[in-house]
């Protein structure tokens, strides 16, 4: 894996940094030890300019090139926060934080971005002005939004986003840059489903919210197979059950569904929410039930990435690692990066990370092989992308 030869010399480092960060995980807005863990290296490296509690537990730093008569200022931006996960890998850097997870590889993205924070800091060979955004609550938490509600685009004048995920599955330390459309939008929901409980062994004297739930997760499955046009990428999903009893011989008066709806069309999203309402209260109705449907807070767009910046990212990308970035699909899963690309231009790359678990797995781990590399890129991008004359 082809890196700066000043990224070799503290890859240690970047491995003692990460694997701290992943000992002490921190859930949305609670970043409060990784923030202050994040800011003092910020600030021992020479940055410009540092600002934490930026939308709560974000930090942002900012460094000025060599030149800045470009004018030109770029985000780069790494995730904070950890799940609520158990981990279950048995590391000797496991979570010390019961219940609390680096199951995705925050912990990772934010120390590569650390890495290039001190290469830049160091060197400032480019012209223009690098914005380092360490956010919090990207796991549902709406993060990059209070960030950009907070004046993230006009306080430090960005004029373009990049950001950058592991990802298992593509070789360790190879990039993924897509034109377009990279991740989908998400959105959560909830169903109440009502009816009448009673005695299981006289259902004639109730209204069956569990038979009546239970078909309801059958018909939504419609609105993909036969509402969605098939050339068109879709996913209704539910992922939770729950009554409002526990015991074997009663039918419950409440059954509760919770579930999340995937998409990169708006259009598409907007026909999928129309016909769940339709498809929910019908077939509840069908079976003496009424059903509500209630569509949670915290949902993002699609992650589209700009046709130009992806370019200047793939250029970055082969000139870390030699090799043209790997073609893949748009993938189902969704990040709130998607609320940065709404507001300037920009683009979010995958790098990989071998054969790993998968993300929000409990035995998920990220690599320490790929930190040089990562944290290369981002240096990468800041040269080739304000280049000076």
């Amino acid at each position: 894996m082809p890196v700066q030869n000043r990224f070799a010399e503290f890859a240690d480092e970047l491995t003692e940094w990460r694997r701290d960060i992943h000992r002490h995980p921190e859930i949305r807005f609670e970043e409060n030890r990784t923030a202050a863990f994040v800011a003092e290296r910020l600030q021992a490296f020479g940055c410009d300019e540092v600002v934490t509690g930026f939308a709560k537990t974000g930090v942002v730093a900012v460094i000025k090139g060599r030149e800045t008569g470009s004018g030109r200022t770029l985000g780069f931006r790494a995730d904070m926060d950890a799940l609520p996960i158990t981990e279950a890998t048995g590391l000797d850097y496991a979570s010390e934080n019961a219940g609390k997870m680096h199951a995705c590889g925050h912990d990772g993205h934010t120390t590569m971005l650390l890495g290039a924070a001190k290469y830049l800091a160091e060197t400032r060979n480019f012209d223009g002005t690098i914005v380092l955004i360490f956010q919090p609550a990207e796991e549902g938490g709406g993060g990059a939004r209070l960030m950009l509600e907070e004046g993230l685009v006009d306080t430090f004048g960005i004029d373009e986003f990049y950001g950058m995920h592991n990802w298992p599955g593509i070789e360790a330390g190879q990039f993924a840059v897509l034109e377009g459309p990279l991740m989908s939008a998400a959105g959560g929901f909830s169903i109440t489903v009502k009816g009448k409980g009673g005695h299981g062994a006289m259902p004639h004297m109730s209204v069956d919210t569990s038979l009546a739930a239970s078909n309801i997760v059958l018909a939504l499955q419609s609105i993909v197979a036969r509402n969605v046009n098939p050339l068109r990428s879709a996913v209704i999903s539910i992922c939770g059950m729950r009554s409002d009893t526990d015991t074997y011989n009663v039918i419950p008066d409440t059954v509760e569904l919770k579930g999340t709806l995937r998409f990169f069309d708006k259009d598409v999203g907007k026909l999928m929410l129309e016909r769940m309402e339709a498809v929910v209260s019908n077939t509840a109705a069908a079976y003496g039930a009424v059903a509500t449907i209630d569509h949670l807070d915290g949902g993002v767009g699609p992650t589209v990435n700009d046709v130009q910046a992806a370019g200047h990212a793939a250029v970055a990308a082969r000139a870390v690692t030699g090799q043209e970035p790997v073609v893949i699909d748009p993938v189902m899963p969704a990040e709130d990066f998607s609320e940065m690309l709404e507001a300037k231009p920009g683009c979010y790359v995958f790098i990989g990370n071998g054969p790993s678990a998968d993300l929000h797995n409990p035995h998920y781990n990220f690599n320490d092989e790929i930190l040089p590399v990562g944290a290369s890129w981002f240096a990468t991008m800041a040269e080739t992308r304000m280049s000076l004359k």
